[in-house]
């Protein structure tokens, strides 16, 4: 038996897989070294769903064990399942698909995603990367998670791609801390003029050019052993686009005015906020550094796409001006205000909107709505805009996953009857009066639900 994997696994078997055969799973997993649960499906940690056909009660319960926990989901029937039905099961939020056939070989490789997955979490929940990308919807989770894997699983370039202000500049670095590779060195594209690219990128001899008094190393050579970033690689010009392919390609260069082939080791990380496929077909990027460059990518959503994620990152920059030690919190209206805002500049707007009710509040207690500049406050007696951008964004997210309206529905009033119980302490009478409900309708739809789930 191989060396016990400390990770607590439970299973959760469909009703067509039958007793027997969960047992010789469990018994070829425990040989691979694996610790399982014998209390069955939990809310959280590792589980495998053994499944023997798939239909939307078997995915809708897939999305609810994942909803909490990483699932893998393992077909255990004679036939393997078809690959539509292998995209659903992804789409319901296992985090891979398996055929059970011969056991030893299955089981190794449960362990060995298992194992992935394990690190991967670790790193996503660990404080450095908690504290540099802040949030927890799932599309910033996702993302999370693909930073974690490129920057500590590989050394391949990484084109990071996001409208203004969505934290590309913070992926990069953590990129570069969790890599554990040498210097970072920052290049800002927009910066780099015709006369002097030439330099800022790969150095010069004493006397190349007028004013080059003294040798300078350029960025290639400043980034040997570390991490060469590029920022708003989309504004390069093409002249200057091809002249980076070649040091890219084969880490060679020479310095401006030198004959001498230079050698330099990095990892690139690029980012923009330029759609760079569009770009290449409107022939203003090259396509061959295109794809020297994007070989793995990771988008930033705009906040208006995690806005779950407005108020944990309004209060981790709170946090971050109170200083240590000091406590401070948004009242119930800013809270409403942050939420309801628009940001256009994303997530740098939102910090710089939490600096001016900072800069403006003072003494103890909360931060109230007298703290609002007066040209930031709503119009009055303006009604709240809702459905908002937020809303459609989550909706237009269930439509692209082709969910029906009646599903769609049931899980608005779900989550909502959720949110509010926890808001009134799960007190029953209060929450209906909120929802515009009667209480027996309310404690009949929770029984339902409860019995449901």
């Amino acid at each position: 038996m191989q060396a016990r994997l400390p990770l607590p696994l439970w299973i959760h078997a469909f009703e067509h897989v039958s007793a027997a055969l969960c047992a010789k799973v469990a018994a070829a997993l425990e040989q691979a070294g694996l610790q399982l649960d014998p209390g069955g499906a939990r809310a959280s940690g590792f589980g495998l769903a053994l499944l023997d056909g798939i239909d939307a009660a078997v995915l809708e319960r897939v999305r609810s064990l994942a909803a909490g926990a990483s699932v893998l989901a393992i077909a255990v029937g004679a036939r393997a399942p078809a690959t539509a039905d292998m995209w659903a099961l992804l789409e319901a939020g296992a985090f891979d698909v398996l055929n059970w056939t011969d056991a030893n070989d299955a089981a190794a490789r449960v362990r060995a995603r298992l194992e992935r997955r394990d690190a991967l979490q670790r790193l996503a929940d660990s404080p450095e990367v908690r504290t540099t990308l802040v949030g927890a919807s799932p599309a910033w989770r996702a993302l999370v998670h693909s930073v974690v894997e490129v920057a500590a699983f590989t050394e391949s370039p990484v084109l990071i791609t996001g409208e203004t202000g969505t934290g590309k500049d913070q992926v990069a670095q953590l990129i570069h801390r969790l890599g554990g590779r040498g210097e970072l060195v920052v290049l800002d594209c927009t910066t780099l003029t015709p006369e002097l690219a030439g330099s800022e990128l790969f150095g010069h001899e004493r006397g190349a050019f007028t004013g080059a008094a003294n040798a300078r190393d350029g960025a290639f050579a400043l980034a040997d052993g570390g991490m060469l970033f590029l920022d708003e690689v989309g504004e390069l010009p093409l002249p200057l686009q091809a002249q980076l392919l070649r040091v890219l390609q084969e880490h060679t260069y020479k310095r401006v005015g030198s004959n001498t082939w230079q050698r330099s080791r990095f990892r690139l990380v690029c980012a923009t906020n330029r759609s760079l496929e569009e770009e290449v077909a409107n022939g203003r990027f090259r396509a061959d550094l295109f794809h020297r460059i994007a070989a793995w990518r990771c988008r930033t959503p705009p906040l208006r796409e995690r806005s779950d994620d407005v108020l944990p990152l309004a209060q981790h920059f709170l946090a971050l001006l109170a200083g240590p030690g000091a406590a401070c919190e948004f009242d119930d209206a800013v809270r409403e205000y942050l939420l309801l805002r628009e940001y256009p500049g994303n997530v740098r707007e939102l910090r710089q909107t939490v600096a001016r009710l900072w800069c403006r509040h003072s003494g103890p207690g909360p931060i109230t709505i007298g703290d609002l500049a007066p040209d930031e406050r709503p119009a009055r007696g303006a009604p709240a805009i809702w459905p908002d951008v937020r809303f459609e964004s989550a909706i237009r997210a269930a439509i692209d996953l082709r969910i029906g309206l009646a599903r769609i529905s049931q899980a608005a009033a779900d989550i909502a009857i959720q949110l509010v119980l926890e808001q009134e302490g799960d007190n029953n009478q209060r929450a209906a009066l909120r929802l515009g409900v009667t209480d027996r309708a309310l404690q009949i739809r929770r029984k339902a639900w409860a019995e449901a789930h």
